[in-house]
């Protein structure tokens, strides 16, 4: 029988089908990884940082939108429908999230960041003007929450349930939910992600062990270069723009003496401004710090008449690209913000 020969330009595509069906068969484990959501910029990078190699975690809060006033859109419900894994703080920070957890992802297992054992959780305050170092809540918080104390106004969480999503109540009404923004928490947001990785996903646990030990190393270098970067700031008295950095400031010894607003998605009122205002005069805070989300007239408003400076801090890293490297960036620009207007 006679042979044809095949055209170049037949054989070059039949060569690359065969090429595509060989890389298809011999697919790296990563295109079996599970599909992982995760609420928020700093724990999608921590949660980037675990999955490294194996498979990339969808993010729900994108650029510079606030967990706060944050609206779900339907590719939000889409990819929450597909979760094998939903990684988020807990409806102190993410209430936009707890009715989409239930009727998006029934079946998708629910890593709430705040009931993890080990995590270090403080009081939130309350009113205008805080007193330096008052990084608890008079009166305290009580029941749900025993742990020892640390100084700070600290407790270590020891709540049971990985799985313990939505259904709090008022439990955690009187938390500081930015918990991130303390170095040893990140280092249970690591390791609680690689735990809950590893038994969806069991094939790839020495990956994810693998990666978050690298992490914690990380996390650990991390905390000792901001430590170095931080001390000559202690006793600098400073106002914020919300209550979101209470855990940066209790790890590293700093003195934030009021806040702006109780809650970013409230406006101030006269009283509260006024009163922040005589603080800042009566303690000569060297300066206000504005967020990149918010209104930054309320900071403009609050410095009139006083010596105090202006800056801007960003908890969430909202002019940051997401990915694993977020986390260190957003640590070390918080810092930087702090010392560059304080005068360090």
């Amino acid at each position: 029988m006679r042979r044809f020969a095949l055209p170049s330009f037949v054989a070059g595509t039949l060569s690359a089908l065969a090429a595509t069906a060989t890389a298809t068969a011999a697919l790296p484990a990563w295109a079996e990884a599970p599909k992982v959501v995760v609420s928020i910029k700093p724990i999608h990078s921590l949660v980037a940082s675990v999955m490294h190699g194996v498979g990339e975690p969808v993010l729900l809060v994108r650029g510079g939108a606030s967990p706060h006033s944050y609206t779900m859109k339907p590719s939000d419900a889409k990819a929450l429908s597909a979760a094998d894994l939903v990684v988020w703080v807990g409806p102190e920070l993410e209430g936009f999230l707890e009715k989409p957890l239930k009727a998006n992802a029934p079946k998708a297992t629910r890593l709430t960041l705040m009931d993890q054992k080990g995590m270090t959780l403080l009081q939130a305050r309350e009113g205008g003007a805080w007193e330096p170092h008052d990084h608890g809540h008079e009166g305290g918080h009580e029941g749900g929450h025993e742990g020892g104390h640390d100084g700070h106004g600290h407790k270590d969480h020891d709540h049971k349930g990985d799985d313990h999503a939505a259904d709090h109540g008022d439990d955690h009404d009187e938390l500081n939910s930015h918990i991130w923004l303390d170095p040893a928490n990140a280092r249970a947001i690591v390791t609680a992600t690689a735990d809950a990785l590893a038994a969806r996903d069991p094939a790839d646990a020495e990956a994810y062990r693998t990666n978050a030990d690298r992490t914690l190393q990380a996390i650990d270098a991390l905390d000792a270069e901001l430590k170095a970067t931080l001390a000559p700031l202690k006793d600098k008295p400073f106002v914020v723009f919300h209550d979101a950095y209470q855990y940066f400031e209790a790890r590293y010894d700093l003195s934030a003496v009021g806040s702006i607003t109780v809650s970013p998605d409230r406006r101030p009122s006269a009283k509260r401004l006024s009163a922040i205002r005589a603080k800042i005069a009566g303690l000569n805070a060297a300066c206000v710090f504005a967020e990149p989300q918010f209104e930054p007239t309320l900071v403009r408003t609050v410095v009139e008449g006083t010596k105090a400076k202006t800056g801007v801090l960003d908890p969430e890293g909202a002019d940051l690209p997401e990915g694993e490297a977020l986390y260190p960036t957003l640590m070390r620009n918080l810092a930087a913000s702090l010392r560059g207007c304080l005068g360090a």
